[in-house]
């Protein structure tokens, strides 16, 4: 229940005219809302109380009861969602925005980590799975923020093939194990055999809790596979076997048995780097199946084993606590190898509906803010690798789409045919939808910064949107709120309220902006957005 005061309906005086307002203890009452329908609440004295459910549905408010100290009390907020205050000025070499908060492999939408190519697939249009470049983006953005906030991650090397005596395989009869040293990288690798003879094949046994980013480097033979064994260290009887297969499968499981596959192999094929978070394998493999009622404690399994079948070769095999770079260098790696060589996009495979009235975008449509992400990944990828060009070029590839309009298989619109925008969802007409937008600036200038010699097109892109964000800007301004987009002006339509978590991002992405560009309109605006949060309302008239 919440009150309402009779003294604010009546006005002043705290009388109602026509009856006593000196009431002892409470009685129920209905409570009639707008003339459509009635509500039970309580009269005490001179206060009405409304229930809070009724409060938090009608009002879009939330609560809950919290106890500090012994005591029982009920928080209130207006909004969901929190404020990111820059610490500084904005570095495209360092964190990017708040994104180590982001963990974007686990969330429902995304079906799996392709273990092909070490990047999330997301089912968000299409239940069957496709690699969506935005996603992909931020997975590599989270994890780069990830390496420079958290801790460094502890390790525990498995093998090397440099010492004998450090990992204890058991070798069954029939199979094969050596340490010998690789021609190509002129270093020790293990050689290993298993034939399909021998069920048991070549395994470790392990003890390790808390470690469960399994890394290692390999050259598998035709139908080889691993399997991880994970063991609750509750139920000692609850056991899971993760399967790393030679195959293109991207991800099956039944009952305990959970299935990725690693892709096509064969002794001529390269050597590659394998990196894989077994705790989200296991879950994605149990999600698969609809049986993940509740995601299984890190701190409550462990590992247990690591069997090999087949025959190949191995080395550098490691558990530890996390691998952030090796799996930005994935997101980094599958931008380069996935660009759209002619256009320099990177297309979305799935055909999106953004809203009635509005034409869909047919599969292999670009989006401006897929482009920024993917420029801000490739920027900090060639910053860190020391001046990899591999992702220069393609980052520079990534601004072609950003001068080709919409209309035409690109990202640019035009506001009233005068104002440049850059297209999250490049509809017809226009969307003009903000968040996107303004990521799609930070990709521009993180480009123009870290290569400011090869990048004077993404500068002078990142000045045209600088401007047209500061004239329509207060467009998206409710007096409580904020919209998504601009479909209200576009189709004649209600608009597009921003969810609580929208708003929020306008506000972190215009605190981010203002430290970058120190127009007072940015600081301003995000100061008002940041009062409708906590429930402050424009004045009226």
């Amino acid at each position: 229940m919440l009150n309402y005061s009779l003294q604010d309906a009546y006005g002043g005086d705290g009388i109602e005219h026509g009856g006593s307002s000196d009431l002892q203890g409470y009685e129920e009452i209905d409570c009639n809302i707008n003339g459509e329908y009635s509500i039970g609440c309580r009269k005490e004295g001179g206060e009405i109380y409304m229930p809070f459910s009724f409060l938090h549905k009608y009002f879009e408010v939330y609560g809950k009861l919290a106890t500090y100290d012994g005591y029982e009390r009920f928080e209130w907020s207006h909004s969901y969602s929190k404020v990111y205050y820059p610490k500084g000025k904005y570095d495209p070499r360092g964190i990017f925005m708040y994104f180590e908060n982001y963990n974007v492999e686990v969330r429902d939408r995304v079906k799996c980590v392709s273990a092909t190519e070490g990047v999330p697939v997301s089912t968000q249009w299409e239940s069957q799975g496709y690699y969506y470049p935005t996603q992909i983006a931020q997975f590599g953005l989270s994890h780069y923020s990830k390496n420079l906030t958290e801790p460094e991650p502890r390790r525990t090397l498995l093998e090397d093939a440099e010492r004998d005596l450090l990992a204890h395989w058991v070798v069954p009869n029939g199979a094969t194990l050596s340490r010998v040293l690789d021609s190509h990288t002129g270093s020790h690798v293990v050689e290993f055999s298993s034939p399909d003879s021998v069920t048991s094949g070549i395994s470790l046994k392990l003890d390790h809790v808390l470690d469960f980013m399994l890394s290692l480097t390999f050259k598998l033979a035709v139908n080889s596979s691993f399997t991880v064994v994970l063991q609750s260290r509750e139920k000692r009887d609850q056991i899971f076997q993760l399967h790393y297969t030679c195959s293109d499968l991207l991800i099956s499981a039944q009952d305990q048995h959970v299935y990725h596959g690693i892709g096509r192999c064969g002794q001529t094929q390269p050597w590659r780097r394998l990196t894989r978070d077994l705790i989200v394998d296991l879950h994605k493999g149990l999600a698969y199946q609809n049986k993940l009622k509740r995601k299984l404690s890190r701190s409550k399994l462990k590992v247990t084993g690591l069997t090999f079948h087949g025959s190949g070769h191995l080395d550098n095999l490691t558990l530890s606590t996390s691998e952030h770079l090796s799996q930005f260098y994935d997101a980094a790696q599958w931008l380069v190898h996935h660009q759209d060589s002619s256009t320099g996009g990177w297309p979305n495979p799935v055909r999106r509906r953004v809203a009635p009235g509005m034409a869909d975008l047919e599969p292999g449509w670009y989006s401006a803010m897929g482009q920024g992400h993917a420029l801000s990944v490739l920027a900090r990828a060639y910053h860190h690798s020391g001046g990899d060009n591999s992702y220069l070029h393609s980052a520079l590839a990534g601004l072609r789409p950003f001068d080709v309009a919409s209309s035409a298989g690109g990202v640019l619109a035009s506001f009233l045919g005068r104002i440049p925008w850059y297209e999250e969802y490049p509809t017809e007409p226009a969307s003009f939808v903000l968040n996107g937008f303004i990521y799609a600036l930070l990709g521009l200038y993180d480009l123009s910064t870290v290569a400011p010699a090869a990048s004077h097109k993404a500068a002078q892109l990142f000045r045209q949107g600088m401007v047209s964000l500061k004239q329509l800007l207060l467009l998206y301004d409710t007096g409580s709120g904020t919209t998504y987009d601009l479909r209200h002006f576009m189709l004649g339509t209600a608009p597009n309220l921003a969810r609580w978590d929208y708003h929020a991002t306008h506000v972190n992405q215009l605190l981010l902006l203002a430290t970058i560009d120190h127009d007072p309109l940015l600081t301003a605006t995000a100061e008002r957005w940041i009062g409708y949060m906590s429930g402050k309302r424009a004045a009226h008239n």
